[in-house]
């Protein structure tokens, strides 16, 4: 009996734990939901994908004037610390700099419809992180 108890209480001990960010490699895509990191290995940094601060895409079921633009906030640690939040865009794709590594917005997913409304939580940006 006390066997059993002390195996489940290490199991739920261990169900509480958080798990490790998930590692990124540098020059190769990886993808964060809002409030997800990823270490980026060979850089000494880790990215956090804040939130989508706006989306004015042009829905794909629409018909616009300007194509639109929508803003991935992100926040870059430091393995000693430092922090530093940084805005990327699908419009111009220009990526930000974070000390000797470029990281930049490959796509933000999912495309805006009006029939079918995008939750905050429903996102998922592609970044790429550079030397």
């Amino acid at each position: 009996m006390r066997l059993a108890l002390v195996g489940l209480l290490l199991a739920m001990a261990s169900a509480c734990t958080s798990p490790s960010a998930p590692t990124a490699q540098l020059n190769e895509n990886f993808v964060l939901g809002p409030g997800q990191s990823a270490r980026v290995s060979g850089a000494d940094v880790s990215v956090r994908f804040v939130a989508v601060q706006s989306d004015s895409r042009c829905p794909g079921d629409a018909t616009c004037i300007q194509a639109g633009d929508a803003i991935v906030r992100i926040e870059v640690l430091s393995s000693t610390g430092g922090a530093t939040t940084s805005d990327l865009h699908t419009a111009n794709s220009q990526p930000v700099r974070y000390g000797d590594v470029s990281i930049a917005l490959v796509e933000l997913a999912p495309y805006p419809f009006v029939s079918r409304p995008t939750q905050p939580g429903d996102y998922r940006a592609t970044l790429r992180m550079t030397r």
